[in-house]
């Protein structure tokens, strides 16, 4: 996860023709305990960036709790807000300082006990992140990892992955331990070659807001290969905000902006891409 942008609220886009779902997102920014200006400062924050949200078509979302905080606040609002469901994992940066702490499989049972909650539909983000990550932390990383894939397979949850500066890694890894039947690569960041693989092990790529910056050609490229059928889209939010916001916070509201890219990537009418990706949404996660 890149650093967090504080800058001012982007203006909404214009709404999707046929409503969308952001496959990964962390609400968690407007929990009350984070202090401003990481906290929206309206009444009912959460509320609010729903209501934002599904005005401009994303009227359903996955809200991710990649740590023991946010995965407990994650399960304790999805009762609350039918338009959400949840994932709840270890991030990979978390599994090195839980595993010096002693504390990796007391932390691992938690989030098994807390993905028995039916609107809990993954088990993510989990995965491998050698971004500031030395030799020692990656073995911890790897673990926890192989961890969750033996979850999800066996409480028969999705899988998010998460994977940076990792590729070669996280698909032997997944090749080796079973990838889950709905395995979704989280923020895809690979380039052709690694999308055709993950297409033909039948994974899902998930595409958030670089999809739209300027450089990111061969990601636009590793979108092009990709069949409809297994395309999600999420913001990632509040950070990777799409072009042309980039340095405000983003939020499920900006989805559209990525939405479009990606049709015009595809060469897709916006509401074709709009339907298949609500179609894929309800089959990696199930029924809202």
């Amino acid at each position: 996860m890149p650093e967090r942008s504080h800058g001012d609220p982007a203006p909404a886009p214009d709404p999707l023709p046929v409503p969308v779902v952001d496959n990964h997102t962390h609400l968690d920014i407007h929990r009350p305990d984070l202090p401003s200006p990481l906290r929206s400062s309206a009444e009912e924050p959460l509320l609010g960036a729903l209501q934002v949200a599904a005005s401009v078509g994303v009227d359903r979302v996955v809200q991710v709790g990649c740590d023991l905080e946010s995965a407990r606040w994650t399960v304790s609002i999805l009762d609350e807000h039918p338009a959400v469901l949840g994932a709840v994992a270890l991030h990979p940066n978390e599994a090195p300082v839980l595993a010096d702490a002693g504390r990796l499989d007391e932390a691992l049972a938690e989030i098994e006990e807390l993905a028995r909650h039916p609107r809990v539909r993954a088990i993510g983000e989990t995965g491998l992140d050698y971004y500031r990550t030395g030799e020692g932390g990656r073995a911890a990383q790897q673990e926890s990892f192989r961890r969750h894939i033996h979850l999800a397979r066996s409480a028969g949850k999705a899988l998010q992955i998460h994977d940076r500066d990792s590729h070669e890694d996280v698909l032997r890894i997944l090749a080796e331990e079973g990838a889950p039947e709905r395995t979704v690569l989280h923020c895809f960041s690979g380039d052709v070659a690694m999308a055709r693989e993950c297409v033909e092990r039948g994974y899902y790529l998930s595409f958030a807001g670089t999809v739209t910056f300027k450089n990111a050609r061969g990601l636009r490229d590793a979108l092009a290969v990709t069949p409809i059928e297994q395309v999600l889209v999420e913001t990632d939010a509040p950070y990777l905000t799409p072009t042309p916001h980039r340095g405000s916070a983003n939020a499920p509201y900006l989805l559209p902006l990525t939405v479009r890219r990606m049709a015009d990537v595809l060469a897709l009418d916006v509401a074709t891409l709009c339907g298949q990706l609500s179609a894929n949404s309800e089959r990696v996660y199930g029924a809202w």
